[in-house]
């Protein structure tokens, strides 16, 4: 199929886009070359926020749709024919998830099962966390996973002066876990849910031809980069929680109210009802709270709808190289492409794709959750992950290099390629 002139405007724009995201510790740096304050330094470290990459390219795709169209009406009505739902529900999960009497329960859960393991505190709550972490995810949704086990993992290790090898090993341990963590059930995983009505796969469908490949290479993939290291792991002092108690019914309410969110996820406008409430809570017992994190997910939020507007331009050579692949080429072809673009979006293309034999639809949803953490774009909850870890001790003033995290993501994507291709 030929591309339209706005399919290829928008696809040079995407690239650009993934380029930048390659940048932005590159801008980083010579914002500490300007002044303190001045617009120089301001705007470069702009440009260097990961989260608002996508949405300055899908502006200036919006800036060109209008150009090209003569009006501004044109582009304001591709802008309204778009789908903000996931973005939307991101944004109000990670608001609720990261409140104090949410963190303190996940915190508590993985302490209860590092406690179960031998051996010191330090090292059993970290492989835990990795562990167990990720696979709650399938219950209360990746991006919740994500946000609870960033925010943990990041006050009692990543804030540890931890040395930059462990900190991308952990990152991008914690994106792949995360990213196929969720598919043990039929409604977690961004990319499974894509496909789970059209394709009729249910919990049990999922438990038997993805649930356990997940668990093991969690498994697998955290127990290795906790025995390489081991030593530094068992040097680090367990930092103890400065928050206060939590009452009881307190916490009660917040899981209500994350429930309510995660049932929701499909009416954002619920939802936003939903989080008006739970924001009414949060202020009648802000002794017991923290900041919110509006900042951080409405950045989140941002990033998810440039690629949104980026990516659902993209389907002219997308979904031609879908199609013509078999299921070997498919799957690995699947990793490597949602290395690239959204892997929801990969599989969605997927759906429209009538007569894909099961081998070939196993393939691709396979494919785009093992690719999903090699880069902050490759699966939805990523940004949250990265919004949060981004001002840790660990990663300085620069913050996180894409290139550090797509090598720290190498070994436990490979191990799920083990897990989800080869062991048939």
């Amino acid at each position: 199929m030929s591309p339209t002139p706005i399919e290829i405007l928008a696809t040079v724009f995407f690239a650009l886009a993934v380029m930048h995201t390659f940048m932005v510790k590159r801008f980083a740096h010579w914002a500490h070359q300007f002044p303190k304050g001045s617009v120089q330094e301001n705007l470069l470290h702009f440009l260097a926020e990961t989260e608002v990459v996508f949405g300055i390219w899908a502006a200036a795709l919006f800036s060109g749709l209008a150009a090209m169209q003569g009006s501004i009406h044109s582009a304001v009505v591709y802008i309204e024919g778009l789908n903000f739902n996931e973005p939307k529900f991101v944004f109000i999960v990670m608001v609720v998830a990261a409140t104090r009497p949410i963190v303190k329960l996940a915190e508590n859960f993985i302490g209860l099962v590092a406690r179960l393991l031998p051996g010191p505190e330090s090292l059993t709550f970290y492989v835990a966390a990795l562990i167990a972490g990720p696979l709650l995810g399938s219950l209360i949704t990746e991006p919740a996973a994500m946000t609870l086990l960033a925010l943990v993992l990041k006050r009692r290790y990543f804030d540890q002066g931890i040395s930059l090898r462990l900190a991308y090993a952990t990152l991008g341990l914690l994106f792949v876990n995360v990213s196929i963590g969720g598919t043990l059930t039929h409604f977690a995983a961004p990319p499974v849910l894509m496909v789970a009505a059209k394709w009729n796969w249910d919990t049990l469908f999922m438990l038997e031809h993805f649930g356990w490949r997940a668990a093991l290479s969690c498994a697998v993939s955290t127990l290795v980069v906790a025995a390489v290291f081991r030593k530094e792991l068992l040097g680090i002092k367990v930092a103890p929680s400065t928050s206060g108690a939590v009452p009881v019914i307190l916490t009660v309410l917040h899981l209500v109210f994350l429930a309510l969110v995660v049932g929701f996820a499909h009416y954002p406008d619920i939802s936003l009802g939903v989080l008006m409430i739970f924001l009414g809570l949060v202020t009648a017992t802000r002794e017991y709270q923290d900041h919110l994190k509006l900042r951080e997910g409405l950045l989140v939020g941002f990033f998810l709808s440039g690629l949104v507007v980026l990516g659902s331009l993209q389907a002219w050579w997308l979904k031609p190289l879908l199609t013509s692949l078999d299921g070997s080429s498919l799957y690995f072809g699947a990793t490597g492409l949602t290395a690239i673009t959204d892997n929801a979006a990969l599989t969605y293309l997927g759906t429209l794709v009538e007569g894909l034999s099961d081998e070939l639809k196993y393939a691709l949803v396979a494919g785009a959750v093992t690719g999903g953490g090699l880069t902050v774009i490759a699966n939805a909850p990523n940004p949250a992950g990265a919004g949060i870890l981004q001002s840790s001790k660990a990663f300085g003033n620069e913050g996180i290099s894409p290139l550090g995290l797509l090598l720290g993501a190498l070994f436990p994507t490979a191990v799920s390629i083990v897990f989800f291709w080869f062991v048939r």
